[in-house]
């Protein structure tokens, strides 16, 4: 159904929806107190996926004396933008402005709690007459929009200047996550359709891809393909590893590696069926989705890697289980169960030849794979959406009244050209906007340490302290 593929709807000005203000007389709908509890639960899982999950598989990926560098960027990063995100980062990704931007009125999280009647705003979910508490789905998307800049720092680690990390997460946050997140998640709410005459208006207040009809349960193009081709980006621009391409720059721990591999999984249940905003149905197909394509995924790249190199690794394991994740983002409530087969099992091909083949001609020292794998992983996953929500394979197709909650499907081709277009939209915003955030944050600091400083190693030199006591 189309109201599991269009995430985060919010009534963040009381106008939309009058009934679910606190500032209106009218008795409001009271939140589910098991649907509030599941989101809070899944809030603190997305949590978990950076800090200490994202870290951990990072760092262990990295030579030992640039560990304590990669736990430093992703603990300080997701604390910056959680930080900006409740400032106005919220705000313009969530409420009403134009098809590309929200507005400002919810700036430090303003109308969202009245501390003088101790009552709360309310937001939609995706169910008429179902409301959440705002604040809730605040605290979800704020770690949405963490991990998404955390990713990035995967293809730049060992030899990026500290200072340069979070100016550049500064604009890149501001200028390419909100708006794809308002482009895509943000939509009037099924409250809101109540006469057939206003749907059109209603639309028009939406951002730019929802217009369009794309879908994305829960971040392949604002999650993965933003992060992924921004991190690309970065690697050209930041330069090669000293050593690259002429000696073995080996990961320091696999055991570490696996760890958060396996932490990013659990995690994951709250990110992809935490997306469903209430405990229910689609909450259900999601998670299933979720842990399906992902073995499937581990699978494929494990026996694929095997007929190639002669030998599974762990490192191909924990890498499919990513792809596997990444590529079931945006399908995990819009496809069933034979979508999630198809996904996970082609991710982690098509995933394993991007960090393989793919980089080769490339050419490009993205450290840790993140275009190979959120990127690549990211559109794979967006792509077979389109396919595999129709009904006629197993998908639930999507709502195409909304007044009536009608549900059905365009067709494979039509649906599949917007996903194209969405894919295409986001790769192109992100690699603009990732330029000029790098040019501006070498001009002010400087991209890279020195070859000295990087031949010390970033634990000492950018933070004076070793992760290891040997």
């Amino acid at each position: 159904m189309r109201n599991r593929l269009f995430l985060f709807t919010v009534f963040a000005t009381c106008e939309l929806l009058p009934s679910l203000a606190f500032a209106q007389g009218a008795p409001a709908a009271v939140p589910n107190k098991g649907d509030t509890a599941w989101m809070l639960t899944s809030t603190a899982l997305v949590l978990l996926m950076s800090v200490p999950a994202l870290a951990l598989f990072y760092g262990g990926l990295v030579r030992s004396k640039n560990m304590l560098s990669v736990l430093m960027q992703v603990f300080v990063v997701f604390s910056l933008i959680s930080v900006l995100w409740c400032v106005y980062g919220y705000s313009l990704a969530f409420t009403e402005g134009n098809a590309f931007f929200g507005s400002f009125s919810r700036l430090f999280l303003h109308g969202t709690f009245d501390p003088a009647a101790g009552t709360f705003a309310l937001a939609g979910t995706f169910s008429k007459g179902t409301p959440m508490y705002e604040l809730v789905f605040v605290a979800f998307q704020a770690t949405f929009a963490a991990i998404t800049c955390c990713l990035i720092l995967g293809s730049l680690v060992e030899r990026i200047r500290f200072s340069a990390v979070l100016i550049f997460m500064l604009i890149w946050f501001t200028f390419s996550y909100l708006p794809i997140a308002h482009m895509v998640w943000f939509w009037p709410g099924p409250d809101a359709y109540t006469d057939a005459g206003k749907v059109e208006a209603l639309n028009a207040t939406a951002g730019l891809i929802w217009q369009w009809g794309a879908l994305d349960f829960a971040g392949g193009t604002v999650v993965h393909i933003n992060a992924g081709v921004a991190g690309l980006i970065g690697a050209f621009l930041v330069g090669k590893r000293i050593g690259y391409g002429r000696e073995a720059l080996r990961p320091h721990s696999l055991t570490m590696t696996m760890i958060g591999a396996s932490l990013l999984w659990f995690g994951w249940f709250g990110f992809n069926a935490g997306s469903a905003l209430e405990a229910n149905a689609s909450a259900a197909l999601a998670f299933l989705n979720t842990y399906l394509a992902t073995a499937c995924a581990v699978l494929s790249w494990t026996f694929a890697e095997w007929l190639l190199k002669g030998k599974p690794s762990m490192l191909g394991a924990a890498s499919g289980a990513v792809a596997g994740l990444v590529a079931i983002t945006p399908a995990a409530g819009n496809v069933g169960i034979p979508g999630a087969f198809a996904i996970g099992l082609a991710a982690g091909v098509i995933c394993l030849w991007g960090v393989t083949g793919l980089k080769r001609l490339l050419k490009a020292d993205d450290s840790l794979d993140v275009f190979g794998v959120h990127a690549l992983g990211g559109i794979s996953g967006a792509l077979l959406t389109g396919i595999f929500n129709a009904p006629a394979l197993g998908g639930p197709g999507l709502v195409t009244d909304w007044v009536t909650g009608t549900v059905g499907y365009p067709g494979i081709g039509t649906q599949l050209l917007i996903q194209a277009k969405a894919v295409g939209l986001t790769i192109v915003w992100t690699a603009v906007v990732a330029v000029i955030a790098y040019k501006v944050a070498d001009l002010l600091v400087g991209l890279r340490v020195s070859e000295e400083q990087e031949r010390e190693g970033l634990d000492i030199v950018s933070h004076g302290e070793s992760a290891y006591d040997h």
